[in-house]
């Protein structure tokens, strides 16, 4: 679809093809969701085809279910810190850091329905994200104190773009934390498991009603002594 929309167009167009449902693994927490996933696919791809990724927003990704499930069971984990979350999608782990009371939650996605989204969802969960749209990758993680990222090891180029920007987070002592469902490019050897769920999704994105989705905390890098000089 068209990206020239102002922010009710496209809180208008989120209404009109998702629905306000609570999230299979996270109950707790409510989702503007799609009700027939290909549909919207093909709309957003297809005659109003643009730039923009697919509608990533419109279904509860395995990932961000994961993450958020843990969150809201171990709050302490974002308790009374700044949390970035990063290609948030729908707003998932975003709202679920809020609800678990980080200070401060940003979620960044480069999708401006996406953005639309994840506010609508953030006001419907009673909770406040500071939302952007924007690509972050190309440069820091700010002064975030949590890094989540959820399901977004889904393809080479993106893995490589988003492991990059994870290691200078994790690197600069931000604690990186990746909800994942085995995905082809997800570099396990960097991770430390925290977590293990069987997590219902979409048959008609996954083929399959149960994913085992985990929750991962990104080592950081090693850093070698400088060589002293001779």
């Amino acid at each position: 679809m068209t990206t020239d929309l102002s922010s009710a167009e496209l809180s208008t167009f989120v209404r009109a093809h998702a629905r306000l449902a609570p999230v299979a693994h996270v109950p707790e927490l409510r989702l503007y969701q799609a009700a027939e996933p290909i549909g919207l696919w093909e709309l957003t791809e297809g005659e109003f085809r643009s730039e923009q990724p697919p509608p990533f927003w419109a279904f509860p990704w395995a990932g961000g279910q994961a993450l958020a499930r843990f969150l809201l069971d171990r709050p302490q984990t974002v308790a009374g810190l700044r949390v970035l979350d990063l290609a948030s999608g729908s707003g998932l782990a975003a709202i679920a850091a809020a609800r678990a009371g980080a200070a401060t939650v940003r979620a960044v996605d480069v999708d401006p329905v996406a953005g639309a989204a994840a506010g609508l969802n953030a006001a419907a969960n009673r909770v406040r994200l500071d939302v952007a749209v924007a690509d972050l990758l190309d440069g820091d993680h700010g002064d975030a104190q949590v890094v989540l990222a959820g399901d977004v090891f889904y393809s080479e180029a993106m893995a490589a773009r988003m492991l990059r920007f994870l290691l200078g987070a994790a690197a600069d002592g931000a604690l990186v934390l990746v909800g994942d469902p085995d995905r082809a490019y997800l570099p396990r050897e960097r991770f430390t498991e925290l977590a293990d769920y069987q997590v219902p999704v979409p048959p008609a994105l996954e083929s399959v009603r149960v994913r085992r989705t985990r929750v991962w905390r990104l080592r950081p890098p090693v850093r070698r002594p400088a060589r002293a000089l001779a």
